[in-house]
């Protein structure tokens, strides 16, 4: 006999400061989103780059030294590579 998953929500419970919930709630009413689904999708999100960031991949010796020599070659100068060089950082502004 299979398994079949349903879609049945699950609660999940958090404790959280006043000055945090205020935080995510005015986040949520910018998106025109429900506390719930906001802290959802930013948690899963979140978990996902986790998880994305501790992937490993294993090549062998010929795809590696392939990869890195892809790596060494500078870029070739086009203008479009010439602007972005140029572009101050947002943070920089």
């Amino acid at each position: 006999m299979s398994h079949i998953r349903t879609k049945e929500a699950v609660s999940i419970n958090i404790r959280a400061k006043a000055k945090q919930r205020d935080l995510i709630d005015q986040a949520a009413n910018r998106l025109g989103r429900s506390r719930s689904d906001f802290m959802l999708e930013a948690a899963c999100r979140e978990a996902e780059d986790v998880l994305l960031d501790q992937a490993f991949f294993s090549v062998d010796a010929g795809t590696f030294a392939k990869f890195q020599a892809l790596l060494d070659q500078p870029l070739p100068p086009t203008d479009k590579l010439r602007r972005l060089l140029k572009t101050k950082a947002p943070w920089d502004k």
